[in-house]
């Protein structure tokens, strides 16, 4: 039994390699790349002047509970505002806040 395949075949061959090599390629930027070109920031706006954002609080000051934004967006950062919901949505990601409380006795 002899195959022979034709031009449709062989164009629909390369059009598969050409694509999957695309798929692969595009994987590989976007899960393995470690240049800081292909990463985006994270903090958009927040004290962009200082070389690393870093809040420090006291546990005796925290209260019962305590709200920070893991997202970078809230208007009143370090604390959330929720605006994590609306960065989900249009990003498909899945963050939320970092909720400290004392533990019920």
């Amino acid at each position: 039994m002899s195959s022979s395949y034709g031009v449709r075949e062989w164009a629909g061959a390369a059009a598969l390699a050409v694509g999957a090599a695309a798929v692969g390629f595009l994987a590989y930027r976007s899960l393995c790349c470690k240049d800081k070109c292909c990463k985006a920031m994270v903090n958009p706006a927040i004290q962009k002047d200082n070389p690393k954002v870093v809040h420090a609080f006291d546990m005796e000051d925290l209260g019962d509970k305590a709200v920070y934004c893991r997202c970078w967006r809230s208007k009143k950062f370090p604390y959330c505002d929720g605006a994590h919901t609306k960065h989900n949505e249009e990003t498909g990601d899945n963050v939320g806040p970092l909720i400290i409380k004392k533990k019920e006795s």
